[in-house]
């Protein structure tokens, strides 16, 4: 599922073998920006869990319906939302050899667990009456992967579909790729399985070819990429048809990442994608309203949904340290400075050029919602940003939300004696800094004061100089 981490392994990652090993906060936010994407079973990968989301992430049956509109052969199938569907939908579809998959939006769905003891998100069933047995114990419970983690993630939904017998399997991505500045096939003989593994173990296996994004995909280029991945004589062509037809669609729909695993040479001798996975730049949302209204929110995190409403950009990590800034370059340099003075950003959270006081509330809502955090720094330089604006906002937050823990601000630029005036006439316990370094130094500092209060389960509070 990682067909631009593929990209970067194949164009530039075997240049560093004496490289640095440890990544800094910002490579966590920007590390394979298109890559790893959080698509219907598939979500970023451990080291990209704190990169900025860019992408629409839609369930499998969404984006097999996409390529079945497209002319592009997939298995039959449908979606069932209760067990009684998913009976119906067996009996529907005719076959007696069906696959139940749960819709999840996470990676390894098939050697997962459901609450409840159900061993698998991918399951093969023989008849209507197991389809609706095996559902009934995977819609409404939760599935636990490795990639969800303790929480694991909600099935409301199964996709009932024929099963398919390949004779081989294929791997084929289309991803948008900053080293080639434009989209790139990705191919290989080795489908069906992690095809990371496969890049990292043997990028030999692995096919790429870049595409003019002006001047379109050529049938020529199609081809050469279906006979590198090993496709029979007699099905290059249909292959490279198939790919064409998904590349159409990739660009049609403003789609950042388009993943087929496995892409078959099915027994009765035809091309077929067995699964899909589809990402879409929410750049492009204006355009493709249709697309993003089918986002399924149960399965994301509450604190993204809310910070969509408001229009921020917010990314939870791990830390100790909220962390509230404008320009997301001025973010990523303020988790990094605040992981150089040993602390660990809690998130990442961009209010933009002109945020409002209103939206400086709800980014406070959204940082103070993680209970780990103990502290939060403000990081504002105000070019667009009018200093006062956000102060107002702050104070307004502080006083509205009642909090606690520490508060460092750094203000710089536009109206900024304003904004220090604000915070030094209100009553509240705002500490303020000018240079960048010291309040990074001082946040650190206080949330480890915060984080041992609590260890020794004993009170805190914090007075202002005078």
């Amino acid at each position: 599922m990682a067909a631009s981490l593929i990209c970067g392994r194949l164009s530039a990652g075997l240049r560093n073998s004496g490289s640095r090993t440890a990544l800094s906060s910002t490579a966590k936010v920007i590390t394979a920006a298109s890559a790893l994407f959080g698509n219907h079973g598939h979500p970023p990968s451990p080291l990209v869990k704190g990169q900025q989301q860019r992408n629409l992430s839609l369930h499998e049956y969404l984006s097999i319906g996409l390529l079945k509109g497209a002319g592009i052969s997939v298995p039959a199938g449908m979606v069932a939302s209760s067990p009684d569907e998913a009976y119906a939908v067996a009996k529907q579809i005719g076959s007696k050899d069906l696959v139940v998959k749960a819709q999840v939006l996470a990676g390894g769905r098939g050697k997962g667990t459901f609450e409840g003891g159900l061993k698998g998100g991918v399951r093969i069933v023989y008849s209507p009456e197991e389809a609706r047995e095996i559902s009934s114990m995977m819609i409404g419970k939760k599935l636990f992967t490795k990639q969800t983690g303790e929480a694991g993630r909600i099935c409301n939904q199964v996709f009932i579909c024929e099963r398919r017998y390949p004779r081989r399997e294929y791997y084929f991505a289309i991803t948008m790729e900053r080293s080639f500045q434009g989209p790139v096939l990705i191919g290989s003989s080795q489908g069906g399985v992690n095809i990371e593994d496969v890049a990292a173990e043997n990028p030999d296996a692995i096919v790429k070819e870049p595409i003019d994004i002006v001047e379109g995909i050529k049938m020529d280029q199609a081809i050469k990429v279906a006979k590198k991945m090993g496709f029979p004589e007699a099905l290059v062509n249909e292959a490279a048809e198939n790919m064409i037809k998904l590349y159409d669609l990739f660009i049609k729909y403003d789609a950042s990442m388009l993943e087929i695993n496995p892409m078959v040479e099915d027994s009765s001798g035809i091309v077929m994608c067995m699964d899909a996975k589809i990402n879409f730049d929410s750049n492009a949302a204006y355009r493709q309203k249709k697309v993003f209204d089918l986002q399924d929110w149960s399965q994301e995190d509450i604190r993204d949904r809310e910070a969509a409403k408001a229009d921020l950009n917010y990314i939870g990590l791990d830390g100790t340290i909220g962390c509230l800034v404008n320009g997301a370059g001025l973010a990523m340099a303020t988790m990094d400075i605040i992981k150089l003075h040993g602390g660990t950003p809690a998130n990442f959270l961009d209010v933009g050029g002109g945020a409002t006081a209103h939206q400086v509330t709800e980014a406070f809502k959204l940082i103070t919602s993680d209970k780990k955090v103990q502290a939060i720094l403000v990081n504002i330089f105000g070019g667009i940003m009018r200093c006062d604006v956000i102060a107002q906002g702050i104070i307004m937050a502080v006083r509205d939300l009642d909090l606690k823990i520490p508060i460092v601000v750094r203000l710089q630029g536009t109206r900024v004696d304003d904004a220090k005036a604000l915070i030094a006439a209100s009553p509240l316990k705002i500490l303020a800094c000018d240079d960048l370094d010291e309040a990074a130094k001082m946040v650190v500092k206080l949330s480890e004061i915060v984080s041992l209060a609590k260890e020794a389960q004993v009170d805190v509070k914090f007075q202002l100089p005078i």
